[in-house]
């Protein structure tokens, strides 16, 4: 698409034709699966060419790939980038670009609250090539800008956050590394960019482990990065040397589930937040976290820079694991699973989905309860999910009664 249409069309028209026309063969109307490992080339200054980055084309799966190009072109696309580069998962998101910029001597200032993986890059690999890792309370900006004033190379944030819902003021965190030089990045996984633009709130740098909301359907891994061209061919070539690429049937996967992210998006903020509304007035539910509650901590935050509040929120449970233990396999409407994001509702517990990684004496020092349940809301009849939530409490309720 020429920049004036990118310029002009809506969010949900270029969610459906983004980055597609370019790639597709044949009168087709979809992008097709190139599976092609290699390509070949009859002109030996052309191949040069291409294989210098002179001119635009294909010489090696590893590195760049047509349908995959389709993927980051629609992802750079709603995300209002320069550039945008993918990525196998969305781990490999995250410490590609980490290892992309950060050298031995350098600092870094983030959050507790950030995803399991992610929290132990920061923890334990990046410590061991000797950089100063520094992580604030989350939520409390003040501690976080204080942090970041003593100078630092990267700022990293993640808005909401995996499994607390916790949320950083952007905009403000933005400035504030700015101000000594740092490079902002931020993970968009939870909101996703139907309700949240970081780049247009000061980020350098927003990624997401396109797995999850991208996708929406649990069948494809991936991950991607969004940027300035200059950021992005720093993490492009960091990636096609170390071979962390999208495979080509799931970047197809990706694309097809990303035409109706609007919509997914949309039916899992409603659906969430009516779950939220159902979990506040439980007896055996000791805390709901929900940026779209007014209750919540920051809501005014959210309410600023997010345009809907998302599909993900969590809850702690009274009587931890155990009641946990009962509740979820009471369920009949819901996957308990690692995953989040998709069309199908999903629950489970931070010790095996967010946090599985980080031992229990980890997850207490972040603040996540052993009976914390994350819930990635689909896309049913919201009347179906919560009559089955309110049979799962009642069958919790009797089983605690009997003891």
């Amino acid at each position: 698409m020429n920049s004036d249409k990118e310029d002009i069309l809506r969010f949900g028209t270029e969610a459906v034709w983004a980055g597609e026309k370019e790639q597709r063969v044949h009168r087709a109307t979809q992008v097709p699966v190139v599976v092609s490992v290699s390509y070949a080339y009859e002109d030996m200054d052309e191949w040069y060419d291409v294989a210098t980055g002179k001119k635009p084309g294909h010489i090696y799966g590893r590195n760049t790939n047509p349908t995959v190009t389709a993927f980051e072109d629609k992802v750079r696309t709603l995300e209002k980038a320069e550039a945008a580069t993918s990525f196998s998962s969305g781990m490999a998101a995250i410490s590609n670009t980490l290892y992309t910029f950060l050298r031995p001597g350098d600092r870094v200032v983030s959050i507790k609250d950030t995803y399991g993986g992610t929290n132990k890059i920061f923890t334990e690999f990046l410590p061991n090539i000797n950089v100063d890792v520094t992580l604030a309370d989350t939520g409390d900006h003040a501690a976080l800008e204080f942090e970041i004033q003593k100078g630092c190379q990267l700022v990293y944030i993640e808005t909401p956050t995996n499994p607390t819902l916790k949320i950083t003021d952007i905009e403000r965190i933005a400035k504030a590394a700015k101000k000594v030089g740092a490079l902002v990045v931020a993970d968009n996984t939870f909101a996703s960019p139907v309700n949240q633009a970081p780049l247009s709130l000061g980020v350098d740098l927003v990624l997401h482990s396109a797995t999850k909301f991208l996708g929406g359907h649990a069948d494809a891994l991936g991950g991607v990065v969004c940027g300035s061209k200059e950021l992005v061919e720093q993490i492009y070539h960091y990636r096609e040397i170390n071979g962390a690429s999208l495979a080509p049937w799931d970047a197809y996967l990706l694309l097809r589930g990303m035409k109706t992210l609007k919509l997914r998006v949309r039916q899992q903020a409603e659906n969430a937040m009516q779950i939220a509304h159902f979990l506040e007035k439980q007896e055996l539910v000791e805390a709901v976290y929900y940026p779209g509650l007014k209750t919540h901590l920051h809501h005014d935050i959210a309410q600023k820079q997010m345009k809907g509040f998302g599909g993900m929120l969590s809850f702690a449970l009274k009587g931890g694991m155990e009641s946990v233990s009962i509740l979820l396999p009471a369920l009949k409407y819901a996957n308990c699973a690692a995953n989040l994001g998709s069309v199908e509702t999903t629950y489970g517990p931070a010790r095996t989905t967010s946090h599985v990684e980080v031992t229990p004496e980890e997850r207490k020092a972040l603040g996540i309860p052993e009976g914390l349940v994350r819930v990635s809301a689909g896309i049913e009849d919201i009347e179906d999910l919560l009559a089955d939530l309110g049979q799962a409490f009642d069958h919790l309720t009797m089983e605690i009664s009997k003891k």
